[in-house]
């Protein structure tokens, strides 16, 4: 993350907040996440456009780094990857709508069933060749995926269907990142009775599955045929956030600038409502970033805080949507074009997105695929920007 802000300075054509986002950090974290499941394929979990970090770049540089597979929620998310050459095997976990069926053929995505209906929505659209599908069972979280008996008789159907293929059969954790409720164990035996079933039946799919990143990091037993990473693959661990249980680093760093420092007076309103008033000596910078990046809008009237010159400082007033107000008073030094910090490193101070999350009441994933497309991304790779994206596209940067 440090290197990530020096890189920043020297992005050309790039508004003062930015997000930098390091490759490297996201190939560092596959590899963690590798050592801990070597026999397993590693499914990397690009949703929400890689979790608000840029989906195309980072699942390049997942799939480069030793991931087999991606995984996205919708259709228009997988086919921005196949438009932009990724060829790697695509899991598609959200549900079809009946005009998208063809489009998956063609596409050649692996879609997620958990009834029949999706079998038949597939068959209406098939092209003579197979298509894998994943076959969800819902082993306790309540959420989608058919019934273990439902799935025993939906997999025998796939596997003697002659358009369709058996690539897995999966579940999802509802507890993983409570290690000790005993919740993904009991799941766990659930899904292994339904998958014993099956494979009585003489049903074996190519491999199964059903760790997330808080199953494949507290529950050994769960590391099957494969492993989902998500939060994990951006260097979050969603139950040890603050002390991570293994080395991830996180890849995304949220930094504006101080555009204006101004001295106010006793008793002067600042923002819409004046509901803060500076008191003797207060000095207020002003930082263009607001809820119309994606902040939080409760990071404002002195919840949130960023960093500047490595001193956390209080975000003061109501947000706008294009600017938030801080406190600078204890960073006496300050000035106009200064870094502000609000995921990253300062000094010796760092604060991350699940800090960021903390002082808004919500989680460190909401931060991160709230920041919208006009924040540019800027990705570096050996401490050098290789691209930036903006509203206006990607621009490929050769730096030296």
């Amino acid at each position: 993350m440090e290197a990530a802000a020096s890189v920043s300075q020297h992005a050309p054509l790039c508004r003062a907040t930015r997000a930098i986002v390091d490759l490297d950090a996201i190939a560092a974290n596959v590899r963690v996440f590798r050592a801990l499941a070597p026999a397993a394929v590693l499914i990397a979990a690009v949703k929400g456009d890689a979790y608000g970090h840029g989906a195309v770049p980072v699942a390049s540089a997942a799939l480069k780094a030793g991931a087999g597979y991606l995984a996205v929620y919708t259709l228009d998310e997988a086919a921005a990857l196949r438009h932009a050459g990724i060829r790697a095997p695509i899991l598609l976990l959200g549900p079809l709508e009946m005009w998208e069926a063809s489009v998956v053929w063609k596409l050649r995505l692996a879609p997620t069933i958990s009834d029949f209906s999706a079998v038949r929505l597939l068959e209406s659209a098939a092209d003579g060749s197979r298509l894998p599908v994943h076959l969800k069972v819902d082993t306790g979280l309540t959420r989608a995926g058919a019934s273990p008996r439902d799935a025993i008789v939906l997999a025998r159907a796939v596997w003697r269907h002659p358009a369709l293929e058996l690539a897995s059969v999966f579940t999802h954790f509802a507890r993983a990142d409570e290690p000790h409720s005993g919740s993904s164990q009991a799941q766990l035996r659930i899904f292994a009775e339904t998958v014993h079933e099956m494979e009585a039946q003489g049903i074996r799919p190519q491999f199964i599955h059903a760790a997330n990143t808080a199953g494949t990091l507290n529950v050994p037993e769960a590391r099957l045929g494969a492993v989902r990473v998500g939060i994990g693959l951006y260097g979050y661990d969603p139950t040890r956030p603050d002390v991570p249980s293994v080395p991830l680093v996180p890849a995304l760093s949220l930094v504006s600038r101080l555009t204006r420092v101004t001295r106010v007076g006793e008793g002067t309103g600042v923002g819409y409502g004046h509901e803060f008033r500076g008191s003797t000596g207060c000095t207020i910078g002003l930082v263009p970033i607001g809820y119309g990046d994606g902040l939080p809008r409760s990071l404002g009237l002195g919840r949130g805080r960023v960093l500047v010159r490595g001193t956390p400082v209080p975000v003061v007033g109501r947000m706008s949507m294009d600017q938030i107000t801080v406190d600078l008073t204890s960073v006496p030094d300050a000035r106009v074009g200064d870094d502000v910090v609000l995921i990253g490193s300062s000094g010796r101070l760092m604060q991350s997105a699940h800090d960021l999350g903390d002082q808004a009441g919500t989680i460190s994933y909401d931060i991160l695929t709230g920041l919208l497309p006009r924040v540019p991304r800027i990705y570096i790779e050996d401490s050098k920007i290789v691209s930036m994206s903006r509203l206006g596209g990607t621009i490929s940067v050769n730096m030296p």
